[in-house]
This record gives C-alpha cells, sequence and structure tokens, in this order.
C-alpha cells in the first residue's frame, strides 16, 4: 500500500486522512487517484470494503480546492442510505474547506431539496428518481457547470429490470455538460464496461481488482444445508448461540421481501432479541433513525432487504446472515461485503435449502471459493422447532390484521400516478394478480403424450374442494381446447376442453384409481358446480406422486 502523498494529494488532504486513521492507500486508491487528478474518466472494480468511495472523494475534493464554485459534482447512488453515507464522507474529508453538500432523495421534502439545490452547493449526491423529478419541475439550479459526475455502485445504476434507472438517468445526462470527468465505481462492474462507451467522453482509466477471487481474505463464508420449514429455527439458534458466545457482537440478516423482514423482525423480538429492520416499506425517516440505532449498537440485529446490500459501512458488523440464498451472485458479493471491511474479519453464514443447491454452485463458481459448512448440532434445532414454527405463525397472523399489504399497494398506485399511468381500481388489482398467478402455473406440454394435458401443482382451489382428498394428490388439469374431455361422463353434461385452468380441478387417487372432478360451468344464464366420481379403466396420460 502506497502513502497518500505519493500519489499526488494535497498536504491538508493527507492530514485529513490521517486524523480519520486512514495512513496508506488501498490498491484501488493507489491506481484510480492519480488517473483522476491528471482529468481522465475513470472505470474502478474493486471487493467491497476496499476504499472505494474514498478514491474518489480524495480527487474531487483536491479539484475543489484549487477552484471552488457550486455545483462542482454530482453523484448518483442506487439506494437512499448510500447516499447519506457517500455525503457524510465528503463532509469529513471536506471539512477544512467548508464543504457545502445536499442530499436529494426520495421520502424527504420536495420544497426543502429544492431550496437546498438553488442555494448551489459544491456537491450534489442524489438517488436518480428524485434528481430526474427536481430537473423536470424545478428551474431553481442547474448541472451545466459541473466538473464529475461520479456513479457509484453503477452496476445497479446501469442495469436494466425491476427497478431501471435508465430513464432517469437520460434525465440527468441530458442536463450535464459533455466536458466533465465521468468515474464509475462498483464491486461488480465487469458486466457494464459497454455501458460506459456511452456514457464517458474521453477513453477512460480502467482499473479491475487482479484477484479472481470477488470476496476479501479476511471473510470466512459458510453455510449451513437446511429444509425450507426449518430454516428459522437454525436462524434463532444460529443467534442464539453468538449471543452466548460473543460479548461484543453485531449481526445483520438479508431476506429477499419486505414482508418477510417484518415477520422475522416480529418474530425475533418475541425471542427477546434485539432487532430491528429496514426495509422500502419503511417511512425515509424510520428507515434512517432505525439505522442509527443498529450503527450506535443499540440493537444488535439489523433485518434488511437489498437496499441495504450496497456500499453501507459499518464497522462493528461481525456477521451476515443471508436468510435467503440470494438469486445472483452480486448479490451475494454486495450482502457478504457489509461484513470484514477494510482489513476487519468477518463471518457470513447462508441458509441453503433443498431447492437453492445449483444457485450456491453458481455463487462459489463466481467468488471462485468453496463455502465451508457451519457447524451446528441438529438436536438442538430441533428442540425449539414447533415454538419456533408457532410464533412465527402468529406474527404472520399478527401482521396481515395491520395494513401493511395495503401500504403497499398505496405505493403502488401513487407510482404509477407519478409515470402518468392510471391506478386500477382494487378489483382490478385482484383480477391481474390472479391471471398473472395462473399464468405463471402454465407449465409446458409433456413430451410423447397426446397434446390434452398441461399439469402443475397448485394449493390455490384447496377450499373448492372435497375435504377428504389428501393435499398430495393435487394437481392442475387444462384439455386440449380442441376436443372433449375423454375421462368419463359427469351426470348432467359432458366436461368440455373449453373449460378455463381455473375451472376444472381432477385430483388422481394411485391407490384406488378414483379421480374427483371439479367443474365450474356456465348453464344458460347462470352457473353452477358440478362434483362427481369418475374411474379411469387405465392409467392417466401423466405420472401423480404417489401418497
Amino acid at each position: 500500500m502506497a502513502v497518500f502523498t505519493s500519489l499526488g494529494l494535497s498536504e491538508w488532504l493527507v492530514r485529513q486522512c490521517s486524523q480519520m486513521g486512514i495512513n496508506k492507500a488501498t490498491p484501488v486508491q493507489e491506481n484510480c487517484i492519480p488517473a483522476i487528478l491528471e482529468g481522465r474518466d475513470c472505470m474502478g472494480c474493486a471487493k467491497t470494503g476496499s476504499g472505494k468511495t474514498a478514491a474518489f472523494v480524495l480527487p474531487v475534493l483536491q479539484k475543489l480546492s484549487e477552484d471552488p464554485y457550486g455545483i462542482f459534482c454530482l453523484v448518483l447512488t442506487p439506494t437512499r442510505e448510500l447516499a447519506y453515507q457517500i455525503a457524510e464522507q465528503f463532509r469529513v474529508l471536506g471539512k477544512p474547506l467548508g464543504l457545502r453538500d445536499c442530499i436529494i432523495v426520495g421520502g424527504m421534502d420536495m420544497v426543502t431539496q429544492a431550496l437546498e439545490l438553488s442555494k448551489k452547493p459544491h456537491v450534489v449526491v442524489a438517488t436518480p428518481g428524485r434528481l430526474a423529478d427536481h430537473i423536470r419541475s424545478c428551474k431553481t439550479f442547474n448541472l451545466q457547470k459541473i466538473q464529475f459526475l461520479i456513479l457509484d455502485e453503477a452496476d445497479r445504476l446501469l442495469e436494466q429490470g425491476c427497478s431501471d434507472f435508465t430513464k432517469d438517468l437520460e434525465v440527468i445526462l441530458g442536463v450535464v455538460p459533455s466536458k466533465r470527468q465521468t468515474l464509475l465505481f462498483s464491486a461488480t462492474l465487469t458486466d457494464t464496461l459497454q455501458e460506459l462507451q456511452t456514457i464517458a467522453m474521453n477513453k477512460p482509466f480502467f482499473w479491475e481488482s487482479k484477484s479472481e477471487v470477488r470476496t476479501v481474505d479476511e471473510l470466512d463464508q459458510r453455510y449451513i444445508l437446511t429444509p425450507e420449514k426449518v430454516k428459522d429455527s437454525y436462524l434463532v439458534h444460529l443467534i442464539q448461540k453468538f449471543e452466548d458466545e460473543n460479548s461484543d457482537w453485531s449481526i445483520i440478516i438479508f431476506t429477499n421481501t419486505c414482508k418477510n423482514c417484518q415477520i422475522l423482525t416480529m418474530m425475533l423480538r418475541e425471542f427477546k432479541f434485539p432487532a430491528i429492520s429496514l426495509h422500502s416499506m419503511m417511512k425515509q425517516k424510520q428507515r434512517f433513525a432505525n439505522l442509527a440505532k443498529f450503527k450506535s449498537n443499540v440493537f444488535k440485529i439489523l433485518i434488511a432487504t437489498d437496499v441495504a446490500s450496497r456500499g453501507l459501512d459499518i464497522p462493528t458488523v461481525q456477521v451476515v446472515i443471508n436468510h435467503n440464498t440470494p438469486g445472483l451472485p452480486k448479490i451475494y458479493i454486495h450482502r457478504v461485503g457489509r461484513t470484514a471491511r477494510a482489513g476487519r474479519n468477518g463471518v457470513s453464514i447462508t441458509l441453503v435449502t433443498q431447492y437453492d443447491i445449483h444457485l450456491i454452485n453458481g455463487i462459489e463458481e463466481q467468488i471462485q471459493t468453496k463455502l465451508k459448512e457451519f457447524p451446528l448440532e441438529e438436536k438442538d434445532v430441533l428442540k425449539i422447532l414447533t415454538q419456533v414454527n408457532v410464533t412465527r405463525r402468529q406474527c404472520e397472523i399478527k401482521l396481515e390484521s395491520t395494513d401493511f399489504d395495503e401500504k403497499k399497494q398505496i405505493n403502488k398506485r401513487k407510482q404509477m400516478i407519478l409515470e402518468g399511468k392510471m391506478p386500477q381500481t382494487k378489483k382490478s388489482c385482484l383480477i391481474t394478480e390472479r391471471k398473472e398467478k395462473e399464468a405463471s402455473l402454465l407449465p409446458f406440454l409433456t413430451p410423447g403424450h397426446p397434446p390434452k394435458v398441461f399439469a402443475s401443482l397448485c394449493m390455490q382451489m384447496h377450499t373448492h374442494l372435497p375435504a377428504s382428498i389428501p393435499e398430495q394428490a393435487l394437481h392442475w388439469w387444462h384439455p386440449d381446447p380442441a376436443a372433449e374431455s375423454s375421462v368419463g361422463d359427469v351426470p348432467g353434461d359432458r366436461l368440455r376442453g373449453s373449460l378455463k385452468l381455473s375451472q376444472q380441478v381432477l385430483l388422481w387417487h394411485t391407490k384406488t384409481k378414483q379421480c374427483w372432478v371439479h367443474a365450474k360451468k356456465r348453464l344458460g344464464g347462470g352457473g353452477c358446480r358440478r362434483e362427481a366420481c369418475l374411474w379411469f379403466k387405465e392409467k392417466p396420460p401423466c405420472a401423480f406422486p404417489s401418497f
């Protein structure tokens, strides 16, 4: 590691770094800072916790000290929490300059933000969506004189998917000057190299960590193989184990949905664990408050969705637990990067179910590291299994009695209004959800069989079926639309292939060869349901599970 003076930084910046305990440059800082000071566009790809934020903050502050004006630098980041953290870095390192910064993120008052922008701060740190809203609606500021455009977590900003920033970035790039320096940084940047050509105006300097391993050496990466229904019991036992063995401990638990995040928080509190949540369904002030409580060690456990997986630097975190196995290796890399930062040791534990084996194989291939099994006594887990399952179910019922799901629908409707779309009524929302669910259940035709049957396991119709039929027999059947159903006669009318997926259910019992038909048919102006017991002379055209 090189000292900062050899990188061309001013003496006052070196002193400021020293006061923060930063005495030597990390590889990403050592390679990128000189290139940025030379005026080149830069792309830096390095492991999580390797000092990427300081790699762009330090040269920007040096350039700002030479010619201070506002707005000098614009930093874009995908999450609100990360925006506040970056602004804090600018504030601390730029204190001798009297740096003025402005944070523009969603969930806060737009009028207050507009007033701050009109005062021409030196640095603006923003999420793309809210900044694009200000550009469209507010004429009290402009970005035509910025010297630096920085995209932190650039791969997330440039990727296309459920949270697509493309339209907002187009608005922002349309108002920034062509003569500027563009800096892109991330831990997983390789997939977005091609995107740089549309953003960087001159030939960029590119630096990528040479290590094939995408996670730091100080991180001990483990997994626990667990059945899906026992996962929560393993989680509770795991937390109890860390609490008993360590006096000073701090854990982040990542899960996949806001609802699951809330349920886990409620469940762990029932077990007297000091847990707090962080997810996108919370109000912004509450998110900041919860994060501050976790950072200050008031709460030892943070249960979060992936809003907390990128960039957040919380030195006290010793353990990261993945309650669900991430679907993409890069999500795993960012999650486990919340521990073992800046040379500290850390542990990551992923709860792997029987359905996640292929995901773990993909992660191991990407990070070039084999995960080791975390030793736990299964008998200790089984002791608390019933208690954990009952507690979780109680928490689910309690959450269902609140307006949690309703808030999600309200937020969805607000977003549709902002996008200029007509929000759906409650009834049309339910119809859309049902159609989407039914569409997701349609599998492909089984090769080698007549095109009669679409089959897929489904539990949606439990309430419509005779109680005596075991659940294991449930299968959806969708006959060939061009022909009548050939399963036999139903009293009154023959079942026809034109019946929709949600209108006909057949249940086949392998022992008794008995088939239950539950159908809904239109007769004249009204409708009725018919149930009948039919008998097959031979095996049905696709295999059913024995029970």
